[in-house]
């Protein structure tokens, strides 16, 4: 199948489609500013409130009758572009596949050499979020702002902890493996020139942060990376970029924060020269981009929580310093932590967690609402710091394709590390309401993920979907649910090379991302609870129809509570996010008939933590029979604090070969 690098066929049409859009857009973003000026976020509301002059008001009364004359005037020629925009649609292709340019950042082919499913297994993070990039009248409805401004600190924020070192600390004690323990003794620094263990010794705080001090640049393929690999020793294929910190059950004596911050002697302090290199770009004006105490989340911050950087496993060996990559910096302070981190539920064979940062080394990106097109191209040029591979302007336009007028695309993008092979765009041809204006659909694609030492390709399934918003439409979801199913199933039929007898290819994984926007517990999501969805396809999160199980947390944010102080960060959504308290005070939970349509009332009275709509969901089914996926961890994510409202989810699959895994 080919790939499409460009929504037409041929320049005549993109140069007549990118006139014809010229005539459209001053009438499109006059009629925009005019409604955004009539729709404040309760940030702005705050912000008037402090204006004794009413500053605001005046601009609104002097600048409501110019736009309304420019957008009056610009009118006609946003006719004539229609009439030639509306009848290119059908010659648009359903999505724009983008591959880095920059060939000395590119590291995609490099990345299939590295598992040859000989022995050992390999993980594969995938992370997903809905970020709310629509026109900014639109986005207000939804109390987010800026929509331009929003995409690109989005962008630096995924790739930012997407590209961090993965930290991994091992626990030597036999009786207590938790990251909360009564004391820790020693914290290996990997500072210093040579081969002589560090250790620092700890007392007990709330949390951990690590600061990385290096190249973000994103890219995954530097000579210091690659020298960094070799010189571990042989790590666990998919570990790349980790450092190990070991830690034993010894009872040791206290240390300030002062001294925390100095290893070694060595004060840290940071130099111009030690910022981000997007240090000098334009500051972005959405108002949780002022960097505060614990927003580690925030642009050209390499400071993170424990919850991300820390990976809990128990360790019966010891450490080599040499092992430890000795040419990154870091920073740790051990701090107490009474979290969802530690495991509470003996039976879970996987970690979950609240985490201030997407996870380290991920590996594909699913993202939802992406609907403004210049936003989706800020957002673009941010993520391919560390995605090589991205599928974006997905959907279709006009009455091609779908049943309806549709005004805007799907909304969807998908961004990967693993070279694209194919992939495959269907609209939901029953959307209701306001949703019937927007060309839902799901996006399929086929990855290639390594090879066998035989030259059979290792391959993996990644699909996208959101389906229909509006409450009550319960039959309208079950009916694209079904869709979903079907047309996943027509596209691994469609693009498979390989018979049972001759297989050229070999399927590590099927893993469906999206918005679905029905939850696990409310009663009226009764139908969708019950689809047969979730009999093929495993949902880590959910015990049965109608509970979820107790570590879960909802997704939806309460939007008038975004700005708060108490959540406005994403260290502080974190630490929000952890207690019950925080949950009902910032979470939108589900709702019930059975009780009062006060949802102050509701929330003290339901059980759940609240409505979690965006799901990541993975199947055995269809796989290689030899190989088993299990899931590795779980996270919700608090990294896009302020600047959706929606959490992201992130999961870790590990695929096991059965030969020799450990």
């Amino acid at each position: 199948m080919v790939l499409y690098t460009s929504p037409f066929p041929n320049s005549f049409l993109s140069v007549l489609h990118s006139f014809s859009w010229g005539l459209i857009f001053p009438c499109y973003w006059l009629a925009d500013r005019l409604v955004a000026s009539f729709v404040p976020t309760t940030y702005e509301k705050r912000q008037r409130a402090d204006d004794p002059c009413y500053f605001h008001a005046l601009c609104i009364i002097i600048t409501t009758p110019i736009y309304l004359a420019l957008l009056v005037a610009s009118l006609p020629f946003a006719l004539i572009g229609f009439l030639l925009w509306s009848p290119l649609q059908s010659a648009r292709r359903p999505y724009v596949y983008s591959r880095l340019e920059d060939k000395s950042h590119a590291n995609g082919a490099a990345l299939l050499t590295e598992w040859k499913a000989a022995g050992t297994g390999k993980s594969f993070c995938f992370g997903s979020a809905n970020v709310c990039l629509l026109p900014d009248s639109l986005a207000r409805f939804n109390n987010v702002f800026n929509t331009q401004a929003r995409a690109k600190e989005i962008g630096r924020r995924i790739r930012n902890g997407a590209s961090r070192p993965q930290i991994k600390i091992y626990i030597d004690s036999p009786t207590n493996t938790s990251i909360s323990a009564a004391s820790f003794s020693s914290l290996v620094s990997p500072q210093g020139g040579d081969n002589t263990n560090r250790t620092v010794n700890v007392g007990m705080k709330r949390t951990t942060s690590m600061e990385y001090k290096g190249d973000n640049s994103g890219s995954n393929n530097s000579e210091d990376a690659r020298e960094d690999k070799a010189g571990v020793g042989e790590p666990n294929e998919g570990e790349e970029n980790s450092c190990i910190v070991r830690i034993n059950g010894e009872e040791n004596g206290l240390m300030s924060d002062a001294e925390a911050d100095t290893v070694n002697g060595q004060p840290n302090a940071s130099s111009p020269a030690e910022q981000s290199p997007d240090g000098d770009a334009e500051n972005s004006k959405t108002p949780n981009h002022k960097q505060k105490e614990g927003d580690s989340g925030s642009l050209d911050s390499y400071t993170a929580s424990r919850e991300s950087l820390v990976k809990v496993r128990i360790g019966d060996g010891t450490v080599d310093q040499s092992t430890v990559n000795n040419k990154l910096l870091y920073k740790a302070s051990i701090m107490k932590k009474t979290s969802v981190r530690k495991k509470k539920h003996t039976d879970e064979t996987f970690d979950h967690e609240i985490s201030a940062f997407f996870p380290a080394n991920l590996d594909f990106l699913c993202l939802q609402e992406v609907f403004d097109k210049r936003a989706a191209e800020k957002l673009k040029e941010q993520l391919h710091h560390y995605f090589e591979y991205i599928v974006y302007d997905v959907g279709v336009y006009s009455c091609h394709g779908c049943c309806s007028f549709k005004f805007v695309n799907s909304g969807l993008l998908f961004a990967s590390r693993y070279p694209v092979m194919d992939a495959a765009y269907h609209c939901y041809p029953n959307g209701r309401g306001t949703d019937s204006l927007a060309s839902k659909g799901a996006l399929f694609l086929k990855v290639q993920v390594g090879s066998t030492p035989q030259d059979q390709r290792i391959v993996g399934y990644v699909s996208c979907t959101h389906l229909q918003a509006l409450a009550g439409d319960t039959t309208v979801r079950c009916e694209q649910l079904d869709m979903l199913q079907d047309w996943l199933s027509e596209f691994r039929k469609s693009t498979s090379s390989s018979s049972t007898a001759n297989p050229e290819e070999l399927v590590a994984f099927d893993v469906i991302c999206g918005d679905l926007n029905f939850d696990n517990c409310s009663s009226e999501d009764k139908l969708e609870q019950q689809h047969s969805l979730f009999t093929h396809y495993k949902d880590p999160c959910r015990i049965g129809p109608g509970e979820d199980k107790p570590w879960a947390i909802g997704t939806l944010l309460d939007p008038e509570g975004l700005y708060d102080e108490e959540v406005c960060t994403p260290d502080n959504l974190q630490k929000a996010l952890e207690s019950e308290e925080g949950r009902k005070g910032y979470l939108v939970y589900p709702t019930s008939k059975n009780h009062s349509s006060s949802q102050k009332g509701r929330k003290a009275s339901l059980k759940g933590n609240g409505r979690r709509i965006d799901y990541m969901l993975y199947t055995e089914e269809g796989l290689y029979l030899e190989w088993k996926v299990e899931v590795e961890e779980f996270s919700f994510i608090t990294q896009l604090a302020g600047l959706t409202d929606h959490l992201p989810v992130a999961m870790r699959l590990m695929v096991s070969t059965g030969e020799d895994d450990p």
